[in-house]
């Protein structure tokens, strides 16, 4: 009687926080988009969350079935959770904004377009692991750089709002520009944890 050797399970891992990462991007275009000015986008940044949020459910499920991974489970469990947080407060900073009617400024434009180019770097780095460190290590460095750009909008915006006499609105902005900023802290959040996983690969 032959017997038959079964293959544990090999989800594609990669593929799916690819996946994610893709939607991040889809998502923080049209966050551009109503930072830019155009509050109809305000409604695909948050259909593109909820969508991130399903394709990370997905991975997490891939990952307590997966026998193996390319990349440590460990590293892809939380690379997807701070990649869902990025997308995430930039849903909250839209809910927030829309909540004390704080119409977006010209540092919020600025600030969305540099998390943009850094979400794009995000990607790059994601795609590169595990097969490519230098890439995925340099796309990581260029992401940080954009969340180090985005302090300096912020600084700036900020320098500015103390000649302002409305002393409420100057506040309420202040707390709105805040908002923003953090994306960019959660950005730079991720680009670590890619440089931790090529580090504990190597």
């Amino acid at each position: 009687m032959k017997k038959h050797w079964f293959l544990p399970e090999a989800p594609d891992v990669l593929g799916t926080l690819n996946q994610q990462a893709a939607v991040t991007v889809e998502g923080m275009t049209a966050y551009v988009g109503w930072a830019a000015g155009a509050p109809e986008q305000g409604p695909a940044v948050r259909k593109a969350e909820h969508a991130a949020d399903d394709i990370r459910r997905r991975l997490s499920q891939q990952l307590r079935t997966a026998f193996t991974t390319p990349v440590d489970a460990e590293d892809l469990f939380e690379l997807s959770e701070r990649l869902d947080s990025v997308l995430n407060q930039a849903k909250n900073v839209i809910r927030e904004a829309d909540l004390l009617h704080q119409a977006p400024v010209a540092a919020t434009s600025a600030m969305a377009t540099e998390a943009l180019a850094g979400v794009r770097e995000l990607a790059r780095a994601i795609a590169a692991l595990p097969a490519d460190p230098a890439t995925a290590t340099q796309a990581a460095d260029a992401a940080t750089k954009h969340g180090r750009h985005m302090e300096k909008r912020y600084a700036q915006a900020v320098a500015e709002l103390l000649t302002d006499p409305d002393i409420r609105a100057a506040i309420l902005l202040r707390e709105h520009l805040r908002d923003c900023l953090t994306v960019g802290e959660r950005i730079e959040s991720v680009s670590d944890r890619v440089w931790y996983a090529v580090v504990k690969e190597q």
